[in-house]
């Protein structure tokens, strides 16, 4: 039985960011980066950004390319990590994304949705969880403490838009959140899940008609669309000692749009 006392602040942390060279993956490092966190910049193809970013920091971070729906790629990249800082990564945060554009006009309904569609989201953010879950778990078990955030959407609360593939993968996300939260937990890991809405603006959202904008932040108590910023920066809580007593929990941050 872990010691639950144990809650690393997050200068001690090694954390990494799953697709955090580009998009909201970018803002999640810089958020990490700022709070003087070592950070794996993982990337797939975004190699210049990954690097770029890395750059800002060349003492704390480093970039890394693996799929995560990779398994071997995966365990190579922590073992890399691990060799690059001396130890092993304390905290992960699951938000690498399939390709995917946030443009429901361009989605497929459901007389048209395929399987191939749907297994592509579920290969990228469930099995990419699951692989570094499991990458991470002997590091984090030895060391009596681990974060996992994973990235979600308030889709399946407000389910507006045709985005089954990518909703039912997150869904399916949440309840891996909760299941893993219970079956980790004496070992000190705690696992919770971050879901925001449309931010403004990533590389995925920039397809969103400006009016689809507007009608959110309309609906919003704060009138506006969350930034990548502002969500990246919640991030932190679930990583800091603040929430040491705080697993299997889902925080919606979309600005009040969705309320739990």
């Amino acid at each position: 039985m872990a010691d639950s006392g144990i809650a690393l602040p997050i200068n001690e942390q090694i954390v990494l960011v799953t697709g955090g060279g580009r998009g909201l993956g970018e803002h999640l490092t810089r958020a990490f980066l700022a709070q003087g966190a070592r950070v794996v910049v993982n990337y797939l193809h975004s190699a210049d950004q990954a690097r770029a970013m890395a750059q800002t920091a060349p003492d704390r971070a480093i970039a890394l390319q693996a799929d995560v729906a990779d398994a071997q790629a995966v365990h190579e990249m922590f073992a890399q990590a691990r060799r690059h800082f001396g130890s092993g990564v304390t905290t992960v945060v699951n938000n690498a994304l399939p390709a995917f554009a946030f443009n429901g006009d361009a989605r497929p309904h459901a007389d048209t949705l395929s399987w191939g569609a749907m297994s592509q989201q579920f290969e990228g953010i469930v099995k990419g969880a699951l692989n570094t879950m499991q990458a991470a778990l002997p590091d984090m078990s030895e060391r009596g403490f681990g974060r996992i955030v994973n990235i979600g959407t308030n889709l399946f609360q407000n389910p507006v838009v045709p985005y089954h593939d990518y909703t039912a993968a997150k869904a399916a996300l949440l309840a891996f959140t909760r299941t893993l939260a219970n079956d980790l937990g004496p070992k000190g890991i705690t696992v919770n899940m971050l879901s925001g809405g449309l931010l403004r603006t990533t590389d995925a959202s920039a397809a969103t008609p400006p009016e689809v904008f507007d009608m959110i932040a309309a609906g919003t108590p704060l009138r506006r669309v969350t930034t990548p910023a502002e969500f990246a920066d919640a991030a932190l809580f679930f990583a800091s000692p603040w929430s040491r007593s705080v697993t299997g929990q889902n925080l919606v941050v979309d600005g009040g749009l969705v309320k739990n």
